[in-house]
């Protein structure tokens, strides 16, 4: 429960505009490696692919899958980043002491999580129109799954900034499991393109359902059930939020 909105909302100004104020390494390049992809995987590559089968270009098939990739690295390098410098030079000290509770710190942590990742999801479909003008078919749909996946990897970030003791360890989660998961959750591929046995692995693999619920928000089309994908989701946003409350409120690694 929130009793301190005003502290919440400072603390969220304060994420915004860290973030913002580097946009050339938090908001930009996301877009370029995007329209990279789009050029040479959607255009050179593949117009020459028969991608029928799926009732969707393969360009119109990447553009939902590179926005949720995007919209998972921005939500967890904004959190992972700023929490980690705060415990770093030790001003984190002025957010434990602020009159927040431990609800509402992860709250304003995480909004600037949020914030970030929907900017640079949604500007990834904006640059993505020059290239195949997709319309949203269900834009409810979508900001449910932006919400959802922003939340999940806003406080992953967090948990991994607690987690680090070093810039080295900061990158470990990140480099050998998130970004692996995701590529092999369908942002390339439909998961009937796999051989049986990794269909089956790939079905084990949360990302699989992130990509498709975002596929389907904008296209209609999805390789597995909604409504298990939007279940899921909130199921791992609603553990991943109290569980860095609990991390806030036992001080793991946040005091000294």
């Amino acid at each position: 429960m929130v009793v301190n909105p005003v502290g919440v909302l400072t603390l969220t100004k304060r994420e915004i505009y860290r973030f913002l104020t580097v946009a050339t390494q938090t908001i930009f390049p996301p877009l370029i490696s995007s329209v990279l992809f789009m050029y040479i995987f959607g255009v050179a590559i593949g117009s020459r692919i028969d991608f029928s089968v799926t009732g969707l270009s393969y360009l119109g098939f990447i553009i939902p899958g590179l926005m949720t990739m995007h919209l998972i690295s921005s939500s967890y390098e904004n959190t992972t980043s700023s929490l980690f410098i705060a415990r770093w030079h030790n001003h984190i000290q002025e957010v434990l002491l602020a009159p927040l509770s431990y609800f509402e710190m992860v709250l304003g942590l995480l909004a600037g999580g949020v914030a970030r990742g929907f900017i640079v999801c949604l500007s990834v479909y904006l640059v993505s129109l020059p290239f195949a003008p997709i319309p949203i078919d269900h834009p409810i749909v979508l900001l449910y799954f932006m919400i959802m996946v922003s939340v999940i990897f806003s406080c992953a970030g967090m948990i991994s900034a607690l987690w680090a003791e070093d810039f080295n360890m900061l990158n470990v989660w990140n480099i050998y499991c998130i970004l692996p998961l995701v590529l092999m959750g369908g942002v390339f591929h439909p998961i009937t393109m796999l051989p049986n046995i990794v269909q089956k692995f790939s079905r084990f693999n949360p990302m699989f359902y992130m990509v498709n619920g975002i596929r389907y928000s904008i296209t209609g089309i999805s390789d597995t059930s909604i409504l298990f994908c939007a279940g899921l989701s909130f199921l791992l946003a609603v553990s991943f939020f109290f569980f860095t409350v609990y991390l806030f409120k036992i001080g793991y690694k946040l005091r000294s």
